[in-house]
């Protein structure tokens, strides 16, 4: 049964000089002693994500020197993890020039305000119903919104935390971006967070408040040409937001065509993928997907940026 044994030797090869290669040891990890964070950077591997990595913060720097749109879209865990000084800081430096939250956002950014503490244990209260029972929390979102949800969800409630004399306003993005006159917007889904299961919700009022602030946000997108969006975060409710938005915009004749995407998350999820990467640059720009844990992804975007604009 010789014949079933092929033989080799009539293969043809070429010099391993002449073959064209993904990888060369010129794209290779650098060692930089300087312990910069600059020197970091420089330091990536000029491969897949080290690539896109370097040019996303190049993308942003150079629509922040251009004072063009740098729209941030982020889900309540960025808060949880603590990173919220973070955020305030990059609006105070005009370098975030507007913010979307979901309602569970806008729910931890205020109990971080006037409580200096958030995330309650849902185990522990689920089981005997307290679960999402705090007084104060639904008490004065939903009032708010009651009184001033015409403003817009994100503005009231930013006005209401910073006009108060709540000990910890400092840490609350809502407050910043009032404080920064930059647009903060709020998508609330009904029956997703505990404010709605109070006495004192509204339908109607959340509703109102909710609504205003997408057309707010539609506004914000149909200046995004040339700008940059980035969703931290958010799986599903900012993704189909910033798409209506998007469309709606390009719908009544707004030019945006041109722009940078970003989607930062801990897993790869459909919507952020299509809705934020892939979809809305297919005339334009380009979008960029980065896996990995918030607490440490978003001080690397934070410093990276900084030092991007900084030179150092």
């Amino acid at each position: 049964m010789a014949e079933d044994f092929f033989n080799l030797g009539k293969v043809s090869t070429y010099p391993l000089a002449e073959r064209k290669n993904k990888v060369s040891v010129n794209d290779f990890v650098s060692l930089n002693q300087s312990f910069s964070l600059k020197g970091f950077l420089n330091s990536l591997p000029n491969q897949l994500i080290g690539i896109d990595f370097r040019k996303f913060l190049d993308l942003w720097a150079r629509a922040v020197n251009k004072q063009k749109k740098v729209i941030l879209m982020m889900g309540a865990h960025v808060i949880k993890c603590g990173l919220s000084p973070m955020v305030i800081d990059l609006i105070k430096r005009n370098i975030i020039t507007a913010v979307a939250l979901n309602g569970a956002g806008a729910i931890h950014d205020f109990e971080i305000a006037c409580n200096g503490a958030t995330s309650e244990e849902v185990s522990d209260g689920l089981q005997n119903g307290r679960f999402g029972m705090a007084e104060e929390t639904a008490q004065v979102i939903n009032n708010c919104w009651k009184d001033r949800g015409r403003l817009g969800a994100g503005y009231s409630l930013g006005q209401l935390i910073a006009e108060s004399d709540y000990p910890h306003k400092d840490k609350s993005i809502l407050a910043a971006a009032f404080e920064s006159d930059i647009p903060l917007t709020v998508h609330v889904a009904l029956g997703t967070d505990i404010i709605h299961q109070s006495p004192h919700a509204d339908g109607g009022a959340i509703g109102q408040a909710s609504y205003q602030d997408f057309r707010r946000f539609i506004s914000v997108v149909s200046q995004l040409e040339e700008g940059i969006i980035i969703n931290f975060g958010s799986a599903v409710i900012l993704p189909e937001v910033f798409l209506k938005a998007l469309t709606t915009a390009r719908n009544c004749g707004f030019e945006v065509d041109n722009f940078t995407t970003a989607n930062f998350d801990m897993v790869y999820h459909y919507r952020p993928r299509v809705n934020v990467v892939n979809r809305p640059t297919e005339s334009g720009g380009q979008g960029f997907n980065f896996i990995g844990q918030h607490e440490l992804m978003f001080p690397l975007i934070y410093y990276g940026i900084l030092s991007e604009l900084q030179g150092d």
